[in-house]
């Protein structure tokens, strides 16, 4: 089970920055080894602001920044056809603002690893039909988040 990341950082970034945006990779491929996926490719683009208040206001009528966005390629119900001449299932694209996952992180407490980790397996699992519109899928996706994210040691309580 492998994830290909196509990654785009479309805003300047320092050291530190860097680092954290590294735990993605990590992540993710933790994510895919729970749900016991085949390989998967999925498209990460990291963004300011104002670039995912105009994603969130077309795609979802939401008129004003997020943390996180995730479109699919796939409907929950619907099987995965794979091509002959392809080897991996691209599962769809996750947008994520930097700014809106520090100013998390420190709300929280918590390392922007950790963030970004978080709001990365959370964009991935909305690729995979979860949702968390009742009490019982918000637990259950949750639930998942955090499995995911202590399995590559990205607890909340980590700094």
């Amino acid at each position: 089970m492998k994830v290909y990341v196509d990654l785009q950082v479309e805003i300047d970034v320092n050291e530190d920055e860097k680092e954290a945006i590294g735990w993605i990779q990590k992540v993710l491929e933790r994510a895919a080894e729970v749900e016991e996926l085949p390989t998967v490719d999925v498209s990460l683009l990291i963004v300011d602001n104002q670039t995912i208040h105009k994603l969130n206001r077309e795609h979802r009528g939401v008129d004003r920044p997020t943390d996180v966005l995730s479109f699919p390629l796939w409907e929950p119900d619907e099987e995965w056809v794979i091509a002959e001449d392809e080897e991996t299932v691209p599962l769809g694209d996750i947008v994520i603002s930097l700014p809106k996952a520090k100013e998390q992180a420190e709300e929280y407490g918590h390392s922007l690893a950790r963030e970004l980790g978080f709001l990365a397996v959370h964009g991935f699992l909305h690729l995979l039909g979860y949702d968390h519109e009742t009490k019982e899928q918000e637990e259950e996706m949750f639930a998942r988040q955090e499995e995911i994210l202590h399995g590559v040691g990205l607890r909340r309580e980590c700094n």
